[in-house]
């Protein structure tokens, strides 16, 4: 019998790979966004002392309109460049899928209601927020991943609409996990508050510059953290279309109700291993062990 053995926060902003300088990314830099490449450090070795075979990861950068869509070819090479930032990150990756389990989930989530695609396509470019949340939490790539695409049902309807979707989504994968052979890390991969600064400094990593956007956001990042420490889940997911609105959250794309809705909702406390700013953004690296694994 399979299961989930954890699930982290691990958030994406291309400039922690940038300011980390692994050989697959070419652009380099000085130094940078260190309370947040620590706190992705200290989530490495809390979770070294975890068996798991896949890594499951529902990224905001890969938006479908039309259903939930998993990765189903087995192996994927190429370049990814961030739209918005390629002088940071251009990241040569060489990743394997766990394609049984993405069908098993693809098939569960179908079962529940939900309109889902397994994406067949070999040249098809992996999205970044799936790489870098990927790279930073298992940078020796030794892995198989499953990548679920993020259904932008918040721009259709509602935050609610999106939440009730994430939350359906969430048990279906850990049905599907349960019926497979696999122990599976579960990676919601988005910031917190989302409203960030549209100009960059001359020197990207010059940390002088960086700030989180405004105060409102910060009450609502530590809001969040505070209740996710203390074991509220519930609470998170009450409050999350107001936390959505107010704090233009990345969590709108469902990851993060996604993720607790898979952990069936943890009363215990996550661990919060490193907050930070990212050109104005919150960013909280967080995680939860499965009781069975020790918290």
């Amino acid at each position: 019998m399979g299961r989930i053995v954890a699930g982290a926060l691990a958030p994406h902003p291309p400039h922690l790979v940038y300011a980390d300088n692994p050989e697959q990314n070419e652009p380099t830099a000085e130094c940078g966004w260190e309370t947040l490449r620590w706190g992705y450090e200290r989530l490495r070795n809390d979770l070294e002392g975890i068996d798991y075979d896949t890594i499951v990861v529902f990224s905001p950068h890969w938006q479908t309109y039309v259903g939930t869509h998993f990765l189903g070819v087995p192996h994927f090479k190429s370049k990814s460049v961030d739209p918005i930032f390629p002088n940071l990150f251009r990241f040569n990756y060489d990743l394997t899928v766990d394609v049984p389990l993405a069908e098993a989930m693809c098939d569960h989530a179908s079962r529940a209601g939900l309109v889902t695609k397994m994406m067949r396509n070999p040249d098809f470019r992996v999205d970044y927020g799936t790489i870098v949340s990927a790279h930073m939490t298992r940078p020796q790539w030794d892995k198989p991943i499953v990548s679920v695409s993020s259904n932008r049902s918040f721009h259709f309807y509602s935050a609610e609409v999106m939440q009730e979707q994430a939350l359906t989504l969430g048990r279906a994968t850990k049905a599907a996990i349960e019926a497979s052979d696999r122990k599976v890390l579960l990676l919601a991969s988005n910031s917190l508050s989302h409203r960030h600064f549209i100009s960059e400094p001359a020197v990207p990593e010059d940390m002088s510059k960086e700030h989180i956007y405004n105060h409102h956001q910060y009450l609502w990042d530590m809001k969040i953290i505070e209740m996710l420490r203390k074991g509220d889940s519930r609470g998170v997911i009450d409050v999350m279309p107001e936390f959505v609105e107010q704090s233009m959250s990345e969590a709108e794309s469902g990851s993060l109700s996604w993720l607790l809705s898979a952990l069936d909702f943890p009363t215990y406390g996550a661990e919060l291993h490193g907050f930070g700013t990212v050109i104005g953004t919150g960013n909280a690296v967080m995680s939860w062990k499965c009781p069975e694994e020790g918290k």
